[in-house]
Protein backbone atom coordinates (compact mmCIF):
# COMPACT_ATOMS: atom_id res chain seq x y z
CA UNK A 1 0.00 0.00 0.00
CA UNK A 2 0.48 3.44 -0.39
CA UNK A 3 2.53 5.69 2.25
CA UNK A 4 1.37 7.18 5.45
CA UNK A 5 -0.68 4.24 6.53
CA UNK A 6 -2.49 4.89 10.11
CA UNK A 7 -5.47 1.80 9.61
CA UNK A 8 -5.06 -0.69 12.09
CA UNK A 9 -3.85 1.58 14.82
CA UNK A 10 -5.46 3.57 17.79
CA UNK A 11 -8.75 2.66 19.00
CA UNK A 12 -9.44 5.52 21.45
CA UNK A 13 -8.17 8.84 20.41
CA UNK A 14 -7.89 11.94 22.04
CA UNK A 15 -8.09 15.36 18.99
CA UNK A 16 -5.75 18.32 19.87
CA UNK A 17 -7.29 21.73 18.46
CA UNK A 18 -6.86 24.45 20.76
CA UNK A 19 -8.22 28.13 19.81
CA UNK A 20 -9.18 27.35 16.52
CA UNK A 21 -12.52 24.35 16.97
CA UNK A 22 -14.35 23.75 14.97
CA UNK A 23 -13.96 26.41 12.18
CA UNK A 24 -10.23 26.84 12.05
CA UNK A 25 -9.79 23.12 13.04
CA UNK A 26 -11.02 20.95 9.95
CA UNK A 27 -8.52 17.79 10.52
CA UNK A 28 -10.27 17.78 14.00
CA UNK A 29 -13.81 17.94 12.84
CA UNK A 30 -12.85 15.92 9.55
CA UNK A 31 -11.76 13.26 12.11
CA UNK A 32 -14.31 13.46 14.37
CA UNK A 33 -17.08 13.35 11.44
CA UNK A 34 -15.39 10.68 9.48
CA UNK A 35 -12.42 8.60 10.78
CA UNK A 36 -13.39 5.19 12.37
CA UNK A 37 -11.55 5.81 15.58
CA UNK A 38 -13.20 6.38 19.37
CA UNK A 39 -12.26 9.68 20.24
CA UNK A 40 -12.77 9.75 23.37
CA UNK A 41 -11.74 13.66 24.07
CA UNK A 42 -11.12 16.91 22.41
CA UNK A 43 -8.31 19.01 23.59
CA UNK A 44 -9.40 23.25 23.24
CA UNK A 45 -8.45 25.64 26.09
CA UNK A 46 -11.15 27.64 24.67
CA UNK A 47 -13.93 25.79 25.13
CA UNK A 48 -13.66 23.14 27.85
CA UNK A 49 -16.93 21.78 30.10
CA UNK A 50 -18.74 21.75 26.72
CA UNK A 51 -19.16 19.38 23.75
CA UNK A 52 -18.02 18.74 20.11
CA UNK A 53 -21.66 18.73 19.24
CA UNK A 54 -22.72 22.06 20.81
CA UNK A 55 -20.43 23.82 18.63
CA UNK A 56 -21.43 21.73 15.58
CA UNK A 57 -24.79 19.93 15.37
CA UNK A 58 -22.83 17.12 13.10
CA UNK A 59 -20.43 16.37 15.44
CA UNK A 60 -20.41 13.64 17.63
CA UNK A 61 -20.93 14.16 21.58
CA UNK A 62 -16.90 13.95 22.76
CA UNK A 63 -15.88 15.86 25.37
CA UNK A 64 -13.88 18.89 25.02
CA UNK A 65 -11.24 19.26 27.86
CA UNK A 66 -8.33 22.06 28.95
CA UNK A 67 -5.57 20.03 28.08
CA UNK A 68 -4.09 16.00 27.79
CA UNK A 69 -3.82 16.23 32.11
CA UNK A 70 -7.73 16.73 31.66
CA UNK A 71 -8.77 13.87 28.89
CA UNK A 72 -9.44 10.10 29.83
CA UNK A 73 -7.20 7.02 28.73
CA UNK A 74 -6.49 6.79 25.09
CA UNK A 75 -4.20 4.85 22.46
CA UNK A 76 -3.10 8.24 20.66
CA UNK A 77 -3.21 12.05 20.65
CA UNK A 78 -4.18 13.21 17.20
CA UNK A 79 -3.20 16.89 16.38
CA UNK A 80 -6.02 18.52 14.51
CA UNK A 81 -4.84 21.81 13.49
CA UNK A 82 -2.97 22.25 10.02
CA UNK A 83 -2.29 25.82 10.42
CA UNK A 84 -0.81 27.98 6.80
CA UNK A 85 2.79 26.39 6.62
CA UNK A 86 2.13 23.36 8.39
CA UNK A 87 4.04 24.99 11.79
CA UNK A 88 4.40 23.34 15.39
CA UNK A 89 3.19 25.94 18.00
CA UNK A 90 4.62 25.47 21.06
CA UNK A 91 1.97 26.06 23.36
CA UNK A 92 0.57 22.44 22.87
CA UNK A 93 3.99 21.27 23.65
CA UNK A 94 3.23 20.27 27.17
CA UNK A 95 0.38 18.19 25.61
CA UNK A 96 2.57 16.15 23.64
CA UNK A 97 4.37 15.39 25.87
CA UNK A 98 1.57 14.17 28.52
CA UNK A 99 0.50 12.28 25.69
CA UNK A 100 4.15 10.35 25.28
CA UNK A 101 4.26 10.08 28.96
CA UNK A 102 0.91 8.41 29.27
CA UNK A 103 2.34 5.66 26.24
CA UNK A 104 0.15 7.34 23.58
CA UNK A 105 1.62 7.52 20.28
CA UNK A 106 0.79 10.97 18.66
CA UNK A 107 -0.44 11.30 14.78
CA UNK A 108 0.91 14.80 13.29
CA UNK A 109 -0.53 15.95 9.88
CA UNK A 110 2.35 19.01 10.24
CA UNK A 111 4.80 19.84 7.93
CA UNK A 112 6.87 19.83 11.48
CA UNK A 113 7.98 16.66 12.15
CA UNK A 114 7.69 15.61 15.41
CA UNK A 115 10.18 12.78 14.28
CA UNK A 116 12.50 15.25 14.22
CA UNK A 117 11.83 16.93 17.63
CA UNK A 118 14.86 15.93 19.75
CA UNK A 119 12.57 16.12 22.80
CA UNK A 120 9.69 13.79 21.94
CA UNK A 121 11.59 11.42 19.58
CA UNK A 122 13.82 10.67 22.61
CA UNK A 123 10.40 10.76 24.55
CA UNK A 124 9.06 8.60 22.33
CA UNK A 125 11.76 6.11 21.93
CA UNK A 126 11.63 5.84 26.01
CA UNK A 127 7.79 5.36 26.13
CA UNK A 128 7.99 2.47 23.27
CA UNK A 129 5.37 4.93 21.43
CA UNK A 130 5.00 5.57 17.72
CA UNK A 131 5.31 9.71 16.18
CA UNK A 132 2.88 8.98 13.02
CA UNK A 133 4.20 11.68 11.01
CA UNK A 134 1.46 11.15 8.00
CA UNK A 135 2.76 14.63 6.03
CA UNK A 136 6.27 12.71 5.24
CA UNK A 137 5.61 10.94 2.12
CA UNK A 138 7.27 7.71 0.80
CA UNK A 139 10.84 7.65 -0.89
CA UNK A 140 10.07 5.67 -4.05
CA UNK A 141 7.83 8.38 -5.63
CA UNK A 142 8.65 9.29 -9.36
CA UNK A 143 7.32 11.28 -12.01
CA UNK A 144 3.86 10.71 -13.70
CA UNK A 145 3.56 8.05 -16.98
CA UNK A 146 0.23 9.99 -17.77
CA UNK A 147 -1.69 6.61 -17.23
CA UNK A 148 -4.64 7.61 -14.76
CA UNK A 149 -7.13 7.55 -17.57
CA UNK A 150 -6.06 3.79 -18.49
CA UNK A 151 -7.81 2.63 -15.00
CA UNK A 152 -11.21 0.81 -14.94
CA UNK A 153 -12.96 3.50 -12.81
CA UNK A 154 -14.25 6.47 -13.97
CA UNK A 155 -12.06 9.55 -12.22
CA UNK A 156 -14.17 12.23 -10.60
CA UNK A 157 -11.49 15.14 -8.88
CA UNK A 158 -13.34 17.36 -6.69
CA UNK A 159 -11.77 21.55 -7.54
CA UNK A 160 -12.37 24.74 -5.56
CA UNK A 161 -11.97 28.38 -5.78
CA UNK A 162 -10.53 28.55 -2.38
CA UNK A 163 -8.63 26.33 0.02
CA UNK A 164 -11.16 25.65 2.79
CA UNK A 165 -13.90 24.93 1.26
CA UNK A 166 -14.90 21.60 1.50
CA UNK A 167 -13.16 19.61 -1.05
CA UNK A 168 -12.53 16.73 1.11
CA UNK A 169 -15.68 16.54 2.81
CA UNK A 170 -17.57 16.61 -1.00
CA UNK A 171 -15.46 13.99 -1.78
CA UNK A 172 -16.32 11.86 1.16
CA UNK A 173 -20.05 12.18 1.44
CA UNK A 174 -20.12 11.31 -2.20
CA UNK A 175 -18.31 8.13 -2.34
CA UNK A 176 -20.94 7.33 1.00
CA UNK A 177 -23.46 8.20 -1.01
CA UNK A 178 -22.46 6.17 -4.38
CA UNK A 179 -22.11 3.58 -2.03
CA UNK A 180 -25.94 3.85 -0.86
CA UNK A 181 -27.33 3.69 -4.43
CA UNK A 182 -25.19 0.46 -4.70
CA UNK A 183 -22.48 1.93 -6.77
CA UNK A 184 -18.93 0.48 -5.99
CA UNK A 185 -16.96 3.99 -4.88
CA UNK A 186 -13.64 4.70 -3.63
CA UNK A 187 -11.43 7.60 -2.10
CA UNK A 188 -8.09 9.15 -3.13
CA UNK A 189 -6.59 11.28 -0.25
CA UNK A 190 -4.33 13.60 -1.38
CA UNK A 191 -3.94 15.71 2.14
CA UNK A 192 -3.13 14.90 5.93
CA UNK A 193 -6.85 14.62 7.18
CA UNK A 194 -8.09 12.45 4.47
CA UNK A 195 -4.97 10.15 5.24
CA UNK A 196 -6.07 9.93 8.92
CA UNK A 197 -9.30 8.90 7.59
CA UNK A 198 -8.60 6.68 5.56
CA UNK A 199 -5.66 5.19 6.76
CA UNK A 200 -3.79 5.88 3.27
CA UNK A 201 -2.85 8.02 0.84
CA UNK A 202 0.07 10.62 -0.20
CA UNK A 203 0.53 13.61 1.47
CA UNK A 204 0.34 15.80 -1.90
CA UNK A 205 1.32 19.06 -0.62
CA UNK A 206 4.33 17.84 0.94
CA UNK A 207 5.97 16.01 -2.43
CA UNK A 208 8.74 17.00 -4.38
CA UNK A 209 7.03 19.23 -7.53
CA UNK A 210 8.11 17.23 -10.32
CA UNK A 211 6.53 14.38 -8.23
CA UNK A 212 3.43 15.59 -7.93
CA UNK A 213 1.36 14.58 -10.18
CA UNK A 214 3.07 10.62 -9.97
CA UNK A 215 1.64 10.55 -6.36
CA UNK A 216 -1.49 10.97 -7.43
CA UNK A 217 -1.29 8.80 -10.75
CA UNK A 218 0.50 5.86 -8.45
CA UNK A 219 -2.82 5.82 -5.86
CA UNK A 220 -4.97 5.65 -8.94
CA UNK A 221 -3.20 2.96 -10.54
CA UNK A 222 -2.87 1.34 -7.15
CA UNK A 223 -6.98 1.11 -6.72
CA UNK A 224 -8.60 2.13 -9.70
CA UNK A 225 -9.02 -1.46 -11.35
CA UNK A 226 -11.18 -2.48 -8.19
CA UNK A 227 -14.02 0.19 -8.19
CA UNK A 228 -16.60 1.90 -10.53
CA UNK A 229 -15.68 5.53 -9.47
CA UNK A 230 -13.19 7.19 -7.74
CA UNK A 231 -13.45 10.59 -6.08
CA UNK A 232 -10.12 12.07 -5.84
CA UNK A 233 -9.72 15.04 -3.12
CA UNK A 234 -8.57 18.23 -4.52
CA UNK A 235 -6.58 20.38 -2.76
CA UNK A 236 -5.97 24.51 -3.13
CA UNK A 237 -7.26 26.41 -5.97
CA UNK A 238 -5.84 26.73 -9.50
CA UNK A 239 -5.49 30.61 -8.42
CA UNK A 240 -4.46 30.36 -5.27
CA UNK A 241 -0.97 32.64 -5.06
CA UNK A 242 0.47 29.68 -2.78
CA UNK A 243 -1.08 26.36 -3.43
CA UNK A 244 -2.11 26.64 -7.31
CA UNK A 245 1.02 24.31 -8.04
CA UNK A 246 -0.34 21.22 -5.59
CA UNK A 247 -3.57 21.88 -7.48
CA UNK A 248 -2.34 21.91 -10.79
CA UNK A 249 -0.70 18.33 -10.04
CA UNK A 250 -3.38 16.90 -8.87
CA UNK A 251 -5.59 17.92 -12.12
CA UNK A 252 -2.61 16.31 -14.08
CA UNK A 253 -1.85 13.37 -12.44
CA UNK A 254 -5.57 12.46 -11.55
CA UNK A 255 -6.82 12.87 -15.63
CA UNK A 256 -10.36 13.08 -14.46
CA UNK A 257 -13.07 12.62 -16.12
CA UNK A 258 -15.58 14.76 -14.23
CA UNK A 259 -14.76 17.90 -11.93
CA UNK A 260 -17.07 19.27 -8.74
CA UNK A 261 -16.40 23.17 -8.38
CA UNK A 262 -16.24 23.74 -4.98
CA UNK A 263 -16.81 27.09 -3.28
CA UNK A 264 -18.21 28.92 0.08
CA UNK A 265 -21.26 31.09 -0.56
CA UNK A 266 -20.20 34.56 -0.22
CA UNK A 267 -16.48 34.28 0.25
CA UNK A 268 -15.13 37.44 -1.79
CA UNK A 269 -11.45 37.11 -0.89
CA UNK A 270 -8.54 34.09 -0.80
CA UNK A 271 -8.31 32.75 2.54
CA UNK A 272 -5.48 34.47 4.09
CA UNK A 273 -4.32 36.31 0.93
CA UNK A 274 -7.07 39.17 1.64
CA UNK A 275 -5.74 40.80 -1.00
CA UNK A 276 -6.08 38.48 -3.49
CA UNK A 277 -9.92 38.10 -4.68
CA UNK A 278 -12.04 35.30 -6.14
CA UNK A 279 -12.12 35.33 -9.67
CA UNK A 280 -15.99 35.04 -11.19
CA UNK A 281 -17.07 31.66 -11.22
CA UNK A 282 -17.38 31.20 -14.70
CA UNK A 283 -13.83 31.93 -14.75
CA UNK A 284 -13.16 28.73 -12.14
CA UNK A 285 -14.94 26.38 -14.85
CA UNK A 286 -12.67 28.02 -18.05
CA UNK A 287 -9.61 27.69 -16.10
CA UNK A 288 -9.96 24.15 -14.74
CA UNK A 289 -11.37 22.24 -18.22
CA UNK A 290 -8.73 24.70 -20.45
CA UNK A 291 -5.89 23.87 -18.24
CA UNK A 292 -7.22 19.66 -17.77
CA UNK A 293 -7.78 19.37 -22.46
CA UNK A 294 -4.19 18.78 -23.41
CA UNK A 295 -3.56 16.24 -20.87
CA UNK A 296 -7.54 14.60 -20.54
CA UNK A 297 -10.19 16.52 -21.55
CA UNK A 298 -12.99 17.36 -18.50
CA UNK A 299 -15.17 19.45 -17.62
CA UNK A 300 -17.03 20.87 -14.34
CA UNK A 301 -20.56 18.81 -14.13
CA UNK A 302 -21.10 20.00 -10.81
CA UNK A 303 -20.56 22.17 -8.01
CA UNK A 304 -20.67 22.07 -4.64
CA UNK A 305 -21.47 25.12 -2.38
CA UNK A 306 -20.57 25.64 1.31
CA UNK A 307 -23.30 27.38 3.30
CA UNK A 308 -22.40 26.70 6.65
CA UNK A 309 -22.53 29.69 7.98
CA UNK A 310 -26.21 30.69 6.81
CA UNK A 311 -28.49 30.22 9.43
CA UNK A 312 -31.33 29.75 7.20
CA UNK A 313 -32.31 26.96 5.19
CA UNK A 314 -34.00 29.32 2.54
CA UNK A 315 -30.98 31.75 2.48
CA UNK A 316 -28.81 28.18 2.01
CA UNK A 317 -31.34 27.22 -0.94
CA UNK A 318 -30.94 30.24 -2.78
CA UNK A 319 -27.27 31.19 -2.58
CA UNK A 320 -27.34 27.40 -4.06
CA UNK A 321 -29.68 28.01 -6.86
CA UNK A 322 -27.53 31.76 -7.36
CA UNK A 323 -24.50 29.25 -7.59
CA UNK A 324 -25.83 26.69 -10.00
CA UNK A 325 -26.77 29.83 -12.46
CA UNK A 326 -22.98 31.01 -12.10
CA UNK A 327 -21.59 27.11 -13.00
CA UNK A 328 -24.27 26.39 -15.56
CA UNK A 329 -24.39 23.14 -13.67
CA UNK A 330 -26.42 21.38 -11.27
CA UNK A 331 -25.32 22.51 -7.86
CA UNK A 332 -26.58 21.64 -3.96
CA UNK A 333 -24.70 22.14 -0.49
CA UNK A 334 -24.31 18.74 -0.22
CA UNK A 335 -23.76 18.49 3.68
CA UNK A 336 -27.09 20.59 4.46
CA UNK A 337 -28.98 18.94 1.79
CA UNK A 338 -28.06 15.80 -0.20
CA UNK A 339 -25.67 14.46 -2.55
CA UNK A 340 -28.56 13.45 -5.39
CA UNK A 341 -27.71 16.54 -7.62
CA UNK A 342 -24.25 16.16 -7.58
CA UNK A 343 -24.04 12.03 -8.03
CA UNK A 344 -26.80 12.42 -10.76
CA UNK A 345 -24.41 14.80 -12.75
CA UNK A 346 -21.34 12.37 -11.79
CA UNK A 347 -22.64 9.38 -13.17
CA UNK A 348 -24.68 10.95 -15.95
CA UNK A 349 -21.47 12.35 -16.93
Amino acid sequence: MTTARTDGGPERVVVLAHEKFPDRAKTATGVLKYADYDIVAVLDRDNPGTSAADHRDDLPDVPIVASMDDAPEADALLIGIAPIGGGFDETWRDDVRTAIERECDVISGLHYFLNDDEEFAALASEQGVELNDVRKPHEDLSVAQGKAAEVDADIVLTVGTDCSVGKMTVSLELVEAARERGIDAGFIPTGQTGIMISGWGNPIDRVISDFTAGAVEEMILEVGDDYDVLFVEGQGSITHPAYSAVTCGILHGAMPDALVLCHVAGREHIHGYDSFDISPISKYVELYESLSEPVHESSVVAGALNTSHLDDDSEARAAVESYADELGAPATDIVRFDADEILDAVVED
